[in-house]
């Protein structure tokens, strides 16, 4: 089997683009960026304004594509420059791709002129045919595709290989990277570049949310702090995360840094009943071969429950070890949950910050995974 590393990064959230801003944010253990106004009274952490010409040159493209594809295609150019790789046509026509993302935004305005109407229309049926033949996108559906963004980043970056599309809140980000990591060090292929994007500033994502009972309706407060149904929930933050990943021996061929090793990832879905998150967590922990790490990276949302579990979890298995939540970071990302995760722990590793940190994702709902990240 061979050793899995990472070669390349690239991050964006509310903590600004690239490593160093987000290596800061950890440090704070506060979102750069609030807005508590937009969606009152359900907060946000809005992406930092970028620069998009940066990664995606063609005004054109940028038009086609909604936030959350922007997002992605912008990450993942950063994590091709930062791989050395942006300029090499073949490699990046042999490379796969593994995307974690949700469905799409909605269009909002053709959601709510299609229900406006329906109300008085003398032939509901009738009406709601001719609406959604007439008001669709040309993807033929109200809502992006997930799999437009693989699409996109293979138009804006060339990277052509066989791609992958992950849906399914925090867990598709998981499997997303353990899919990529077991076939690299399968040797099935050589390098893959993996991650996802989120954008939170949506008013369908927050109604969606709110009617499942997951959101904090107040301020900021530290995930491990929202104690009490009255405190629990999430807050959601737009962000992106893409990390490239390699063989060792061909990021050693090409003279490329390998800033860390991405360990075999440990994912399940667990009943969810009282209890069973701490003894699935225990139990993805031990699989991932993990002892005390230096580091712990918390994908907790702060729905109640789950995340006392994992906070008194975490106590046993990691006493002593500091403990950061990234919806302290970057607020919370769904899909994205666990490749950010690992790029900051890859970025913590890269550093000379720690030797090994472990990443948790357990989902608002459902999903569990242990991600294990070391020095190269």
């Amino acid at each position: 089997m061979s050793s899995v590393v990472v070669t390349g990064l690239g991050l964006v959230s509310c903590a600004g683009e690239g490593l160093d801003a987000h290596l800061d944010a950890l440090t704070a253990g506060a979102p750069a960026r609030t807005d508590t106004e937009r969606f009152a009274p359900y907060t946000v952490h809005p992406v930092a304004p970028l620069a998009l010409d940066g990664q995606i040159p063609k005004k054109s493209d940028q038009r086609q594509m909604e936030p959350w594809q922007r997002l992605g295609v912008y990450a993942a150019g950063l994590a091709l420059d930062s791989a050395g790789l942006k300029q090499d046509a073949a490699l990046k026509a042999a490379m796969h791709l593994v995307v974690a993302c949700g469905g799409g935004e909605r269009d909002t305005e053709v959601d709510g002129a299609i229900l406006t109407g329906l109300r008085d229309a003398a032939d509901p049926g009738a009406y709601l045919n001719e609406r959604l033949l007439n008001d669709l996108r040309p993807t033929l559906f109200l809502a992006q595709l997930s799999n437009l963004l693989a699409g996109n980043i293979a138009i804006v970056h060339g990277v052509t290989g066989a791609s992958r599309t992950f849906m399914g809140e925090e867990a598709a980000g998981t499997d997303a990277l353990r899919i990529a990591q077991a076939r690299i060090a399968s040797g099935q292929v050589d390098c893959m570049l993996v991650g996802g994007s989120y954008s939170a500033e949506r008013p369908d994502v927050m109604v969606v949310h709110e009617m499942g009972g997951y959101l904090r309706a107040k301020p900021f407060r530290p995930v491990f702090s929202r104690n009490g149904a009255d405190e629990a929930g999430f807050i959601l933050g737009s962000g992106a995360a893409f990390l490239v990943l390699e063989s060792a021996e061909h990021a050693k061929a090409r003279g490329a840094t390998a800033l860390a090793r991405l360990m075999p990832v440990q994912s399940d879905r667990s009943r969810r009943e009282p209890g069973a998150t701490a003894a699935g967590l225990e139990a993805l922990w031990r699989a991932a071969g993990l002892g005390v790490p230096d580091r712990v990276i918390s994908g907790a949302t702060g729905v109640a429950g789950i995340t006392a579990e994992e906070g008194a979890a975490l106590a046993r298995l990691a006493p002593g070890v500091p403990v950061t939540a990234l919806g302290d970071v970057t607020g919370h990302t769904l899909e994205v949950t666990a490749p950010f995760g690992a790029a900051l722990a890859a970025g913590l590793v890269a550093r000379a910050q720690a030797r090994e940190v472990a990443i948790t994702t357990i989902g608002h709902r459902r999903g569990e995974g242990v991600i294990r990240v070391c020095a190269a």
